[in-house]
């Protein structure tokens, strides 16, 4: 029996496309729904077992991708968002309808991922978005009511699919807070 972590790995991985340069994510609401444009091709995109990430039901995990700030655009519908927690380092705009998260900003210019959004690609009917390549906070699933024997299991389907495995933040997304310090 396989372990069961989020639709869009369940299956296996499929490539993205080298040539993909975004797309629009929309929330889960039937009319008016949110629209996010996204017009670059996002990064880092990976599976994250924190407790504050939205997650689709039954998934162990988020799927996350950053994008830089500039490229993302609420296109429609956005009085319908309102941030989750306002005093949280990374503000998730929500729809108030739904609740899916349509993605997250720092606000903080002194945070690690200041000038970055992150966004869930799974909310976008375009296909090509870069495959995930690794799973951040994995061990947090405890905190969402996992079992340790259930994130040992975890671990060895995250290997089987090929993804790094990490229980915080990855060298990644480190790195792209130094280049994007280098640029400021």
């Amino acid at each position: 029996m396989s372990v069961s972590i989020h639709p869009v790995v369940d299956s296996g991985i499929a490539p993205g496309r080298s040539d993909f340069s975004g797309g629009k994510l929309h929330c889960r609401c039937r009319n008016q729904r949110v629209e996010v444009g996204v017009n670059a091709p996002p990064a880092h995109n990976h599976l994250c077992g924190c407790t504050r990430c939205w997650k689709p039901e039954g998934a162990l995990f988020s799927q996350v991708a950053a994008v830089p700030r500039g490229d993302l655009v609420v296109s429609a519908n956005g009085v319908k968002l309102k941030v989750l927690d306002v005093s949280a380092a990374i503000q998730r705009h929500i729809c108030t309808a739904c609740g899916v998260h349509m993605y997250a900003r720092v606000e903080d210019e002194q945070h690690p991922f200041f000038g970055f959004d992150f966004i869930h690609p799974e909310l976008s009917d375009a296909e090509g978005w870069p495959e995930p390549t690794f799973a951040t906070f994995v061990a947090s699933i405890v905190e969402s009511g996992a079992s340790p024997a259930e994130v040992a299991k975890l671990r060895k389907r995250l290997e089987e699919l090929g993804l790094e495995i990490y229980d915080g933040p990855p060298p990644a997304l480190t790195e792209l807070h130094s280049q994007r310090r280098e640029t400021l």
